[in-house]
């Protein structure tokens, strides 16, 4: 009877990792089809685009309809803002489905043992890491009304953890991408494999010494710190005349990381302690 609730147990825990990973990357491609829209949109409303539209609407204006080039162009421009908001929806429904099956997985903390759940939180914690350095976090645009045109984007960008490190490293600022990518990428992916490696080697001899040094490594951790810097951004720029920020669905799986990150680490301690006093 034990046997079999393991096995159950077991092939559940399997499938939620199967389905989590799979809404991860579900989210990720919807994410980036979301960017190349959205760029493919800007480079249709730069000046010259925008001037160029203006002549097709005095044409039509002045054959009284026989030449239907700006209905055309309208039609097209409703499409692709059609198609940019179909991959905006579904990356945000797979993370919402990532979010509840990752629900579902903490469900099995009154089935399984303190030692088995630390396990279940740190493989959850690593594909959304995973997931949140990869996937766009925040989109960012600025944008100037100029008369008879109407909103001109000057400029967009959209980029996640390690986009960010990157164009760092491509301007040569080699030091705060050292920075960013030391607390923000390294330090919580060794954290992640550390609290595996303790939950399954529980009576290794560095089992106590790894996770007290983790705890200790928290503190100079930058991953919640990102979190929080990067929604203070968006707050600040999405209430600017010129300046619009939008949270991509990157921040979600991110922050989803820092909680069950401390979540983690809570339990692999409380394992410890149970375990040095039994």
């Amino acid at each position: 009877m034990a046997l079999m609730k393991q096995i159950i147990t077991t092939l559940t825990a399997i499938l939620l990792f199967i389905f989590m990973a799979f809404f991860v990357l579900k989210a990720y491609n919807n994410a980036k089809s979301y960017e190349e829209m959205s760029e493919l949109i800007v480079q249709k409303h730069n000046i010259t685009q925008l001037s160029q539209n203006q002549l097709k609407k005095f044409a039509q204006g002045v054959t009284l309809g026989l030449y239907d080039g700006y209905e055309e162009l309208l039609k097209e421009q409703q499409k692709f803002k059609e198609v940019q908001e179909f991959f905006k929806q579904k990356a945000q429904q797979y993370t919402l489905y990532f979010i509840l099956t990752l629900g579902v997985m903490f469900l099995l903390y009154f089935i399984v043992s303190l030692r088995e759940f630390t396990i279940l939180l740190g493989l959850s914690g690593f594909i959304a890491l995973i997931g949140g350095l990869f996937t766009p976090i925040m989109m960012m645009s600025i944008h100037k009304e100029v008369e008879y045109l109407g909103d001109v984007i000057l400029s967009m960008e959209s980029k996640g953890v390690m986009g960010s490190i990157l164009k760092l490293f491509d301007n040569n600022n080699y030091i705060v991408a050292m920075v960013l990518l030391l607390f923000s990428v390294i330090f919580p992916l060794l954290k992640t494999i550390a609290i595996l490696f303790v939950s399954i080697f529980i009576r290794s001899k560095f089992a106590y010494a790894m996770v007290h040094f983790f705890k200790l490594l928290g503190k100079w951790s930058m991953a919640d710190v990102f979190v929080v810097s990067t929604l203070l951004v968006y707050f600040s720029a999405s209430k600017g005349e010129m300046s619009r920020a939008e949270v991509q669905v990157g921040l979600y799986l991110f922050l989803t990381y820092v909680i069950l990150s401390i979540l983690a680490t809570l339990s692999a301690d409380r394992m410890l302690q149970k375990n040095k006093e039994a």
